[in-house]
């Protein structure tokens, strides 16, 4: 008999590995030569270190946050400014800030301070007032608040099928707020009925009906009495603030004093004070400062004085004393190191000698007789119009050999080297005459005649209105045909679109971005790489906010700066200002923010604004607190290729790009575009965006179409009229491709007769209805602006 075998079952299959099984392939720690893993604590090492990185980014999340909250409401924080904006015209501002400066201070209140401290809140706030319908104060406003109080009033009268608590202007400056940045919100409402029941029905239907136009953790307070009020002041306190992070990224102060020192009249300059709590970041007196709406300037000193309203003062003292200036303490005093101080660059110096061409060499000029006496450039196929110096330029490849005839094709002409023919010179001198000519008119009239009207003290009122009329049905063609134009008859089409060609594909084909610049483009200012210089810039601006250097003035002192140079008129402007209720701010600028270049935009038009907005049109800009006059030229907004479509107008429903001259900024920065109409001293707000890039290579092309008309037709091919009236321009323009209306593309064969008539021949069957089309390109730039700052009027 055969030996027994012992049964053997298959082994159970578990989720888990058994300890036996797990040291079942174990391989002993003193082998060398093993593959496996270590027993080390790798594994646990790696937890430890992501569990103490988490703790870590735990702690410096809460160590900011609390950082922040004692920054916005420390003992040596800047005071909060609270903007009490009135929804509609019934709302009576004067007695709610009234009630609110009496319940923070009742002992510094009277002395015609809007800056007050509370010992029992322990809290300073500055209380501003918003004017219902100035609409450039209102703006001047947002861009500084810590908190946008909205009041609406229960009282209002109740119309149907609107709201009864906000009007058209709030509703205005509701969107302006939006694009600009809210910061924390909240709504106040009076005039809330007695009776307890009706308040609360009313307080709901007032929160249901204006829900829509705030953030989601905007509240609404009842602010009658002073027990409402209390308790808002409460939770405003306590309540963490948000501001937009634009306003995070440079430091600037709200002037609470202005003044000025003349040192000589005759030069029309002089040193503007502004005394204010600095804010957001430290400020270098090595800085540049921007005054908005006067312009940028650099520091003659800065003063670091007394807190004049300290959190903790007596009863005895006033919180604001700012009307006598002798009696301002100075706790130090900061001058400017000339060797480390900005220099204050706005536009580019042009060099005249930059593109002119060098004497030339010895060798040069005995190379070029050498090449002469061969008689290697004997002749040259060139583009009918070049002249012998054109053709100096133009060298053939070596391996072509010079046409034994001296026939020309329709889009080339045979030039002999050595003399010039008396046709040329005709042709030449005949282009030169009609130039001169030429200037006494504008052909340019859809772009640039109708935007540089005449003066206003010039016009009546029959003629402004004619001039309004007339860019409305501009309007309107542009709307109904964009882009068409019509050849000129008594001048040569290859003359008046002379500086226009025809592109095989707009998204892709090529265009230098540096040829034939205009001479604007000398004053401005380019980078290599946009992106990395500002991420330069920004980590400078950090590393001086963390480091305590000798010449940064802390975040919450109470500064008054000197600037120096500043236009006489500007500054007594702006002194006269402080008294009124229209805040003035000065912001330090960040490195290059002087320098002029050009900026792209992405902007929308405004809803509420009718009127059409031509390019080039003079418009004011709000970027950021920076405002500037410019005059935009408007273009589609394409991502697929690196060429934009111009636009005459701007378009509504839709983002369009507007690219002006502007001292350069780094997005994203906020815009506002207001237009003054005529007879209206108060502008009106016609568009809204945000700053998109600074690109002078970016490339906007402006797009004429010619038309022409079928005369014959015979299957793919027809005789085309009207779009030339000379065969010289038909030849001119016969490597452009043509299309119809109808989907036809084609090219054109010859010109037919002596009126411009052409054949063309076309891809597919041509109707007799349709319309012949050519498309024409050149490139369009910005226009520099007249003035730059509205102060400086």
């Amino acid at each position: 008999m055969g030996r027994s075998r012992v049964q053997v079952n298959k082994a159970h299959k578990t989720r888990f590995s058994s300890k036996s099984s797990r040291n079942l392939h174990r391989t002993s720690l003193q082998d060398s030569g093993r593959i496996g893993k270590s027993d080390s604590n790798s594994v646990k090492g790696a937890k430890a270190a992501r569990v103490q990185r988490g703790k870590m980014l735990r702690e410096q999340k809460r160590a900011a946050v609390l950082k922040e909250k004692r920054a916005s409401g420390g003992l040596h924080s800047a005071p909060r400014v609270i903007v009490l904006f009135p929804l509609s015209a019934s709302v009576e501002l004067n007695s709610l800030g009234e009630d609110v400066l009496k319940l923070l201070s009742s002992d510094s209140y009277g002395n015609g301070s809007s800056t007050v401290a509370s010992s029992e809140y322990k809290l300073r706030a500055t209380v501003l007032k918003a004017p219902h319908g100035d609409l450039l104060t209102c703006m001047e406003m947002a861009k500084v608040a810590d908190l946008m109080a909205f009041v609406a009033s229960a009282s209002a009268p109740w119309e149907e099928n609107s709201s009864n608590f906000i009007d058209s202007f709030g509703s205005q400056c509701l969107s302006v707020f939006r694009s600009i940045g809210l910061p924390s919100t909240t709504v106040l409402i009076r005039d809330l009925p007695s009776d307890v029941k009706k308040k609360n029905e009313m307080k709901k239907m007032c929160a249901s009906q204006l829900a829509s136009e705030f953030p989601e953790d905007c509240k609404f307070y009842p602010a009658d009495t002073r027990d409402e009020l209390h308790k808002f002041m409460w939770l405003f306190k306590a309540q963490r603030l948000t501001v937009p992070h634009w306003r995070s990224q440079r430091p600037y102060i709200v002037a609470q004093k202005a003044g000025m020192l003349v040192d000589d009249e005759s030069s029309g300059k002089c040193t503007l004070l502004l005394a204010g709590y600095l804010r957001a970041r430290k400020l270098s007196v090595n800085q540049l400062v921007h005054v908005s709406g006067v312009g940028d300037f650099q520091f003659s000193k800065i003063e670091v004085l007394k807190d004049p309203c300290p959190l903790n003062e007596r009863k005895n003292q006033n919180s604001m004393e700012l009307d006598a200036s002798h009696d301002e303490e100075v706790l130090k005093s900061l001058v400017p190191d000339p060797m480390k101080q900005e220099p204050l660059v706005v536009e580019n110096i042009p060099d005249p000698l930059a593109g002119e061409q060098t004497w030339p060499t010895e060798e040069e000029m005995a190379e070029a007789d050498k090449i002469q006496k061969h008689g290697k450039l004997k002749k040259k196929t060139l583009p009918r119009g070049t002249s012998e110096y054109q053709a100096a330029w133009i060298v053939d490849d070596s391996d072509e050999e010079d046409s034994d005839n001296g026939d020309s094709d329709d889009n080339g002409m045979v030039l002999d080297r050595g003399e010039e023919s008396n046709q040329e010179r005709r042709y030449d001198q005949e282009f030169e005459d009609d130039e001169k000519s030429l200037n006494l008119r504008d052909f340019e009239s859809e772009t640039q005649n109708e935007s540089e009207m005449m003066d206003d003290e010039d016009l009546t009122e029959e003629q402004i209105k004619d001039e309004i009329k007339k860019i409305k049905e501009a309007y309107a063609e542009d709307e109904e045909f964009p882009d068409e134009v019509e050849t000129p008859i008594d001048v040569p089409a290859r003359r008046r679109f002379a500086k226009y060609r025809g592109l095989k594909s707009f998204r892709t084909s090529s265009w230098d971005p540096n040829e034939s610049l205009p001479q604007d483009y000398a004053r401005i200012f380019a980078f290599d790489n946009v992106a990395r210089t500002q991420k330069l810039v920004l980590k400078q601006a950090l590393k001086m906010e963390e480091e305590n250097r000798d010449d940064c003035v802390p975040t919450g002192s109470y500064v008054r700066l000197h600037i120096k140079e500043v236009p006489l008129g500007a500054a007594s402007k702006l002194s006269s200002l402080v008294n009124t209720t229209k805040p003035i701010i000065g912001f330090g600028l960040l490195q290059h923010e002087s320098k002029m270049s050009v900026l792209h935009f992405s902007v929308k038009k405004y809803d509420g604004y009718e009127a059409p907005i031509k390019t080039k049109e003079e418009l004011m800009f709000h970027v950021g607190f920076r405002q500037f006059i410019a005059r935009p030229v408007f273009s589609t907004d394409n991502f697929s290729s690196d060429k934009h479509k111009m636009e005459r107008f701007l378009h509504p429903g839709r983002f369009s790009l507007a690219s002006i001259y502007g001292p350069i900024s780094f997005p994203p920065l906020p815009l506002v575009v207001l237009k003054i109409s005529e007879g209206s001293d108060a502008p009106a707000v016609a568009a809204l965006g945000s700053l998109k890039s600074v690109d002078t290579n970016k490339i906007i092309l402006k797009k004429i179409i010619l038309t022409g008309y079928p005369q014959r037709v015979s299957k793919m091919k027809a005789s085309v009229r009207y779009m030339f009236h000379n065969p010289e321009d038909v030849k001119w323009f016969k490597p452009v491709e043509v299309w119809s209306k109808c989907g036809r593309r084609g090219r054109v064969k010859e010109p037919v007769g002596t009126h411009g008539a052409m054949k063309c021949i076309f891809n597919g069957v041509v109707q007799q209805h349709d319309i012949v089309c050519m498309n024409l390109y050149k490139r369009a730039y910005p226009k520099w602006p007249e003035r730059l700052y509205p102060q400086l009027l």
